[in-house]
């Protein structure tokens, strides 16, 4: 490691990482941006996964500001979030066979939405099963997931498969496996996670993308503004009128 401190060392891992994603997944980023837009466009709704710290950066755009109003929060009970008691049932779940199926055939995901599903090993069960079965039932699923894990571990899912061998699109955070930027010869194990940064990067890189591809085609944007500018809570309740059909958050 360099003289620099640890939190200069994670910043500049941290940066080095988007810059990489800036780089190497501009395609899958526009790719996925253009289908989160032609999903809006055609009347669809659009939804957000993810399991245990994944999830955050699901969260992270939904009833956003500066976000896309019709991105709606996919839940699964116990396992979106960190506040499941004990803390390790959530990583349980997610290696639960059938949990998926369950989920969505009480979810009102149908044909014709997106569904963007954020898991950084993509080798559980959950997140697998969750891909599989929301393109059965003719939904685009965008997979946002550290590839490397498929060639340096193994799968969970009866399939042997990875998140990313069942999505329409795939974007790699490369996220190295273990999710630990930093080592220190004083220090046992590694430390100082970055997907959380860099995966919550590549959500706002695309929900842009999709925000810019429906103004270039003469359509206004569904964004919601900040509560606390002056007429952002006026502008937001003529864009959650306008599309209350396809937001699932306020019911």
């Amino acid at each position: 490691m360099s003289d620099r401190k640890p939190a200069g060392q994670f910043l500049d891992a941290a940066i080095d990482l988007l810059r990489r994603v800036r780089d190497e997944e501009a395609d899958s980023i526009e790719a996925a941006g253009t289908l989160l837009a032609d999903t809006v466009q055609n009347g669809g709704r659009l939804f957000a996964f993810g399991a245990g710290h994944s999830s955050l950066a699901a969260q992270d755009v939904v009833y956003r500001a500066g976000g896309l109003a019709l991105m709606n929060l996919l839940v699964v009970p116990g396992v979106v979030g960190i506040d499941v008691m004990p803390a390790t049932l959530g990583s349980a779940l997610e290696r639960v066979d059938g949990l998926a199926s369950a989920v969505l055939d009480s979810s009102p995901l149908r044909e014709g939405d997106a569904l963007v599903i954020i898991s950084l090993s993509g080798r559980n069960a959950l997140p697998v099963e969750m891909a599989m079965n929301a393109r059965a039932l003719g939904v685009r699923v965008v997979g946002v997931t550290s590839v490397a894990y498929a060639s340096e571990t193994t799968s969970r899912h009866a399939s042997g498969t990875f998140l990313k061998d069942h999505c329409d699109i795939v974007l790699d955070s490369k996220i190295a496996v273990g999710d630990a930027e930093l080592t220190l010869d004083t220090v046992p194990a590694p430390f100082a996670p970055a997907s959380t940064v860099v995966t919550s990067g590549l959500m706002q890189a695309v929900t842009a993308t999709a925000a810019g591809a429906l103004a270039e085609r003469g359509i206004e944007p569904p964004l919601l503004r900040s509560g606390n500018v002056d007429g952002g809570h006026e502008w937001n309740a003529r864009v959650l009128e306008q599309y209350g059909d396809r937001i699932f958050y306020r019911r």
